[in-house]
């Protein structure tokens, strides 16, 4: 690893702990190792699509979330506690992909990007991004790929699982990146004579779902403008989760996140599912 490298790796945040594990991997050194976190049919299938694992790859964010109250009879968003929350996992992802670029990787598999809260207090979480660092080898993808990286020169991640990803590669795509996007919402309490006239009905409480609707709309729009950042042509494998943290039952988070993907050529065929049939009785 260069004096330039461990520089830039600093700057992003990745401690001096970090620097010695990744100098010590030399990948592609006669006699150097790799770890992984994929399973073991997940490492084959990855070698089979044409990739070669060169160490796991981390980055960590321990972040103070600011307060920020939303008004009691109002649906609206936090949007200060939605830059929090995207900003933390900016970190820890920016810090995992320096550490695939310092291994010159060309993407990073079985990427995992959890929320972790602390007992430091309860504003207090640490947001964590896990993934194997990978490089492409001679005939990746059928050939004829002249890069594997995306449109910003950074290591495409993906959290689809090692066959998926074998799957996607054989199809004639590539994953570009993760994109992501989230939102922190106040949902407005429901006032006393409408909790009460709602007693013993079946009726719709409107502003609850159109809160949830909004929130939900706002967190997926924002992970469609990062595909749209990267020229994808789609997102696969999308979640959308909902956390309420420490907030409170009024206050959730909804977070989309999925794989933006590109074809690799105009001609690329999608072999048709073969049926398998057990011989186990």
């Amino acid at each position: 690893m260069t004096d330039q490298t461990s520089a830039e790796l600093s700057a992003a945040g990745v401690p001096h702990d970090a620097l010695r594990r990744l100098a010590e991997l030399q990948p592609g050194k006669p006699g150097a190792i790799f770890t992984s976190d994929l399973s073991v049919n997940e490492f084959l299938l990855v070698r089979e699509a044409g990739f070669r694992p060169l160490g796991l790859v981390l980055g960590s964010s321990i972040y103070h979330v600011g307060v920020q109250f939303g008004r009691w009879g109002k649906n609206q968003e936090l949007d200060v506690l939605s830059q929090a929350m995207y900003h933390a996992r900016e970190l820890a992802m920016g810090r995992m992909e320096a550490e695939a670029g310092a291994l010159g990787a060309d993407g990073i598999v079985g990427v995992r990007l959890e929320v972790e809260l602390k007992e430091f207090g309860a504003d207090i979480a640490e947001f964590i991004a896990v993934g194997t660092a990978v490089k492409a080898e001679e005939g990746a993808g059928g050939g004829g790929v002249t890069t594997w990286r995306n449109n910003k020169n950074q290591p495409f991640t993906s959290d689809l699982s090692g066959q998926d990803f074998w799957t996607l590669i054989r199809a004639g795509y590539a994953p570009l990146g993760m994109v992501m996007g989230t939102c922190v919402y106040h949902i407005a309490h429901q006032r006393i004579g409408g909790m009460l006239g709602n007693i013993g009905r079946n009726v719709e409480i409107e502003q609850f779902t159109q809160a949830l609707y909004d929130a939900r709309e706002l967190a997926m729009s924002r992970m469609q403008a990062e595909a749209e950042a990267y020229h994808a042509e789609g997102i696969v494998g999308v979640q959308l989760r909902q956390h309420s943290h420490t907030w409170g039952s009024h206050t959730t988070e909804f977070f989309a996140i999925g794989t933006a993907v590109r074809p690799l050529r105009e001609d690329h065929v999608i072999q048709r599912p073969t049926m398998v049939l057990s011989l186990d009785d």
